[in-house]
């Protein structure tokens, strides 16, 4: 059995990443699959005997059973819950390190998959927070983990209650806000220097209105073909490498 605080990371390569990245103390119990390939079996057995860690062997209808038929790939690591950033603990930090930040909020995204592709394109243009709400959005679980491919362990993400509020807040803090939409300006003269901060709106609805209001600058990004959006988690990599750009200038 696992504890009721367990998470699940799964899939080979989010599997070893995490086993080679986190203490001891993030993971509870590593399941691997009998018969499993035997340079990969040895592999994880030395990675979890080097931390001590308890290592099940199970048939590969458990793993199944585990992980809701995600493609574990012969491996599961039960983990502790996982961990949020705390908000203004971070910002102090960037702050007496004279940084200037670049932080990614998130407006109710609700797909999974879609929050794990964004944080592993936050992690390669050097994001340095990500902040999305409590409510009404998914939160950090083993499937954002396996699509984020281990990007989950090295960006802080921080959970607020009320994005307006927390906008309102970063922009006393010298924060310019920026959005997506349709009538924005062209993405390709947004200028990202600076403290600042990007706005993703949910996938179907976009920013809410009330958040929309406290944008200083809306971007948009051109479309010449025939469908007038691009799923969010492409267009926040697309966003972000314009960011990496002209904050390298």
């Amino acid at each position: 059995m696992t504890s009721n605080n367990s998470e699940f990371v799964f899939g080979r390569h989010a599997g070893i990443d995490f086993l080679k990245t986190q203490g001891a103390n993030r993971i509870n119990k590593v399941f691997l699959q009998q018969g499993v390939q035997q340079e990969f079996a040895n592999q994880v057995v030395a990675l979890a005997k080097s931390k001590g860690l308890i290592i099940q062997n199970v048939p590969k209808n458990k793993l199944d059973r585990l992980v809701d038929g995600g493609n574990h790939q012969g491996l599961v690591l039960a983990v502790a819950s996982f961990d949020y950033a705390d908000l203004d603990t971070l910002l102090d930090k960037f702050e007496q390190e004279n940084h200037e930040p670049f932080i990614l909020m998130l407006d109710s995204i609700e797909d999974p998959h879609n929050l794990g592709s964004i944080l592993r394109s936050a992690d390669a243009t050097g994001v340095d927070l990500v902040i999305i709400p409590k409510r009404h959005a998914t939160g950090l679980t083993s499937v954002v983990a396996k699509t984020s491919t281990g990007a989950i362990d090295y960006i802080p993400v921080a959970r607020v209650n009320n994005l307006v509020q927390t906008t309102t807040m970063l922009k006393k803090r010298g924060f310019w806000i920026f959005g997506t939409d349709m009538k924005g300006t062209d993405y390709r003269q947004w200028n990202a220097k600076g403290k600042t901060v990007l706005v993703i709106g949910n996938e179907g609805k976009g920013i809410a209105p009330l958040l929309k209001k406290q944008m200083d600058q809306m971007l948009t990004l051109p479309m010449v073909g025939h469908v007038q959006s691009l799923n969010a988690s492409v267009a926040t990599g697309v966003l972000l490498y314009q960011m990496l750009t002209s904050r390298e200038k």
